[in-house]
């Protein structure tokens, strides 16, 4: 969606209406995740993807007749027997859409949002898919406004709440609710589809295995800067292309850095001129994963400095030190993987064991914010 939101925006100041189909739901394997996206626009242009080619015929057709009757529809696509290329998911899945009009006057916020996603202002979009509420109702939430409704008072305050929860960790699916909003019923499907900044990496010591470090979280959608105060080390030409590196004191740059709940800390450097008021500064500031890198007896000299320093029991408590997790790793290349492995973990309540000794769902349901 992401992707081709500029281009629905220019079709969108036109005042010509188009057809958006969204990915809500998926089961099984499927191609594509819940919030990509298909548009059919003026003059039957496409852009986008659901499916990766498999149903995107029939979803051209779909977005055409919501365009000419103006109302939005919630179709199901899975695996055809009979012919598995023409309609169906040939990976043995099945995906959910929603497919609607769109136009100023049936979404009023939708230019808004665009501008937003553009400039890189984070905001959510709820939508409702299903159950006795108007299906297509649109509701667009920022941090500090709204726009829209989805029927009701009470599911706009309830979806609102739940939405800015989603927003801060730039999380995608979808929530139930009654019809006035109540929490343990399930009657109105809503689809929260959330549009933020991709979530920063701050990678400190300009080492070998920084520049891994950086590799992979380039690989996992995150936005990574370097930094080291020594600048023989910290010189674009040792990192991936796209890697910011920043000549600076860690603890001065990273008190001039704006961090949230899903920012990911890295303190490579393991000398304590620098790791010490590095760590002090990151262990009282939002993050998602605080590790610094090090042999037992540096986390144990590490460990006393930050009491001498006055760090809480509980602000020490969010190190991740020996940074990673224990598979083994050796080099800069395998440490990498061991450190993002933790960091996925964290991030989705992994247990970091094999999958081979442990029971019940590879992936269990997203924990709630």
């Amino acid at each position: 969606m992401r992707d081709i939101l500029p281009a629905l925006a220019r079709w969108y100041t036109t005042g010509r209406p188009f057809g958006l189909a969204t990915v809500v739901g998926t089961s099984r394997s499927t191609p594509r995740d819940p919030g990509a996206a298909m548009a059919v626009g003026p003059d039957d242009e496409v852009l986008g993807s659901v499916s990766g080619g498999c149903v995107e015929g029939a979803v051209f057709e779909l977005a055409r007749e919501v365009v000419a009757d103006g109302e939005a529809r919630l179709e199901t696509f899975g695996y055809s027997d009979s012919d598995a290329f023409a309609v169906g998911l040939t990976c043995g899945g099945e995906i959910t859409l929603l497919v609607r009009p769109v136009t100023p006057e049936l979404d009023p916020a939708f230019g808004a949002v665009a501008e937003s996603v553009a400039a890189g202002e984070p905001v959510t979009v709820a939508t409702v898919t299903d159950g006795p509420a108007p299906l297509g109702a649109t509701l667009a939430v920022w941090r500090d406004r709204l726009s829209g409704t989805l029927g009701t008072t009470g599911l706009d305050v309830a979806v609102t709440a739940d939405a800015r929860g989603e927003l801060a960790l730039g999380a995608t699916g979808l929530r139930h609710y009654g019809p006035r909003g109540q929490r343990r019923e399930d009657a109105v499907s809503v689809f929260l589809q959330s549009f933020a900044p991709p979530p920063r990496m701050l990678v400190f010591g300009a080492i070998d295995y920084a520049a891994a470090v950086a590799r992979i979280g380039v690989f996992l959608g995150y936005r990574v800067t370097v930094c080291d105060a020594r600048p023989v080390f910290a010189t674009p030409r040792r990192f991936p292309e796209g890697v910011e590196v920043v000549v600076d004191w860690p603890h001065r740059y990273l008190h001039g850095t704006e961090t949230d709940e899903r920012t990911v800390i890295c303190v490579l450097t393991h000398d304590p001129k620098f790791d010490v008021p590095l760590l002090q500064e990151a262990l009282r500031r939002p993050a998602a994963y605080i590790g610094a890198m090090g042999s037992r007896r540096t986390h144990t000299d590490r460990a006393e400095r930050l009491v001498e320093a006055g760090l809480t029991e509980r602000e020490r408590s969010r190190l991740r030190s020996p940074v990673g997790l224990d598979l083994g790793a050796r080099t800069p290349e395998e440490v990498a993987v061991s450190v993002a492995a933790e960091i996925v973990a964290l991030r989705w309540g992994g247990t970091g064991a094999p999958l081979s000794v442990t029971e019940g769902a590879v992936h269990p349901p997203v924990p709630a914010p």
